[in-house]
């Protein structure tokens, strides 16, 4: 066990790096053909194997359908076998040969990426563990819908916001029915994790009333700030919370502050909530809640709709917004931005808020315009990455990023995801040894980069 460590030792960043994506590859090889293994398995233990006679004593093995609708059946003792000697429980056992079997037969152009490695495994299982319920064509559906995402272009909370719109647009009347089930789920508890003189009060309800609850807290623990200025954030909302439901009487005021002027919270906090809807030519309308996911028209008629006034925006022209001749971005590009590019832009990032900071692709000070095609939403860390650090970025058409880290690496960005472009100098050995790279250039007519781009890879 020394030697491996000795060697680690003597690498340098570039052999760090690359033995470090030997392993992740091979365990992401391991992931397949473990559930290449759970599937022929399931193949062995077929229901004929069984004696009929034998079947029919109380608590002999009987076939079960661990898969979806259109999945064959399997000895149910099965799984444990398999489970024992991949060390995992019977029943993890049995979801490994759901999963295999449901990408089998369920989800064939989900199941050809998973082999050739493009497609990870993890990312697989939690599609055929999502469509589980559906009918065969409506996993087919689900699964040509999420196919080309499933690379990890996107990060996971994205495709999984992805696989939920997905699942609900093949099948709307399971998404109602499950809608149904989850508004009469409401509760405001007290929960039984109390320690060290702390306790927690849970509330679940449907988004739109959440969502009015967050804005009052919010505003009334701004308004709090000045008479109790010690007090960290979630002091602050904690103890308007507090008052907001008992009222100014009960509240637990700090010792030193108990005589202190406490402003009466507004009456009325106004709350947005923004609704984008699509509507397919086979499929329900499904639309999409900002922060919270995808929802049935119906759920927007009969929970929205009593409380709501709706405001419908024109479609918008994303690529004809006037530049302006200022570093401010006004408001109707922030709309178009948002739009058009709805995640930050950095590679695999995740976050998806109205409220990122628009990055100027190419530095407003540098002569970059303020104008749609030289955008980007950015959290403020990965604005200061890109400001301030080696990585490079253009933007040849709009909504459209290509990405240069400190080591070389291509980076493709756009609204699928994130791809990394492999390119000549994958190879630490053909890294360029300048520590100064050439400023990195685009042109709309030629690859994008002075390298050698193998895009048929990518």
């Amino acid at each position: 066990m020394q030697e491996p460590v000795r060697e680690l030792d003597a690498m340098g960043e570039d052999g760090l790096l690359a033995f470090a994506g030997d392993c992740a590859e091979t365990a992401r090889r391991a992931e397949v053909d473990l559930l290449r293994a759970a599937y022929q398995w399931a193949v062995l233990h077929a229901p004929e194997r069984l004696d009929p006679v034998e079947s029919a004593k109380p608590g002999r093995e009987q076939a079960r359908q661990w898969g979806g609708p259109g999945t064959p059946q399997v000895t149910e003792f099965a799984a444990a076998a398999l489970g024992a000697r991949i060390g995992r429980s019977p029943w993890a056992a049995r979801q490994l040969i759901a999963d295999a079997l449901d990408l089998h037969h369920r989800h064939p152009q989900l199941w050809a990426r998973v082999q050739a490695g493009e497609v990870r495994a993890s990312y697989a299982r939690h599609v055929v563990a999502k469509t589980r319920d559906l009918q065969p064509d409506e996993a087919a559906h689900v699964d040509a819908g999420v196919v080309e995402s499933a690379d990890g272009r996107i990060p996971w909370t994205r495709f999984e916001t992805l696989v939920a719109a997905k699942v609900a647009q093949a099948a709307p009347d399971l998404a109602r029915e499950k809608e149904d089930r989850a508004r009469t789920a409401t509760f405001a508890r007290k929960l039984r994790t109390d320690a060290h003189g702390m306790g927690s009060f849970l509330v679940r309800g449907d988004i739109a009333k959440i969502n009015a609850l967050e804005a009052a807290v919010t505003t009334y623990a701004t308004q709090l700030a000045g008479p109790f200025p010690d007090l960290t954030d979630d002091e602050r909302r904690v103890l308007a919370v507090f008052l907001l439901v008992c009222g100014r009487a009960q509240a637990p005021l700090p010792s030193s502050e108990a005589h202190t002027e406490v402003p009466a919270p507004d009456p009325l906090v106004d709350v947005v909530l923004y609704v984008h809807s699509y509507a397919g030519p086979d499929r329900e309308e499904i639309a999409r809640v900002e922060g919270h996911g995808p929802v049935t028209e119906t759920w927007l008629r009969d929970v929205l709709g009593p409380r709501a006034r709706f405001t419908v925006q024109p479609a918008l022209d994303l690529a004809g917004q006037a530049p302006v001749d200022a570093y401010e971005i006004p408001d109707r590009h922030r709309t178009a931005v948002h739009l058009m590019t709805p995640a930050d832009v950095f590679p695999y990032a995740s976050n998806t808020s109205r409220r990122m900071q628009i990055d100027h692709t190419v530095p407003h000070d540098d002569g970059g315009p303020s104008t749609i095609g030289n955008y980007g939403p950015m959290t403020l860390t990965h604005h200061r990455i890109k400001t301030h650090d080696r990585w490079q970025v253009q933007q040849p058409f709009p909504g459209i990023y290509l990405w240069r880290d400190p080591g070389g690496a291509i980076y493709l960005v756009d609204h699928t995801g994130t791809r990394q472009i492999p390119h000549a100098h994958d190879n630490p050995e053909q890294q360029p040894p300048p520590p100064q790279r050439p400023p990195l250039v685009v042109e709309m007519w030629r690859p994008p980069f002075d390298i050698d781009l193998d895009l048929d890879a990518a």
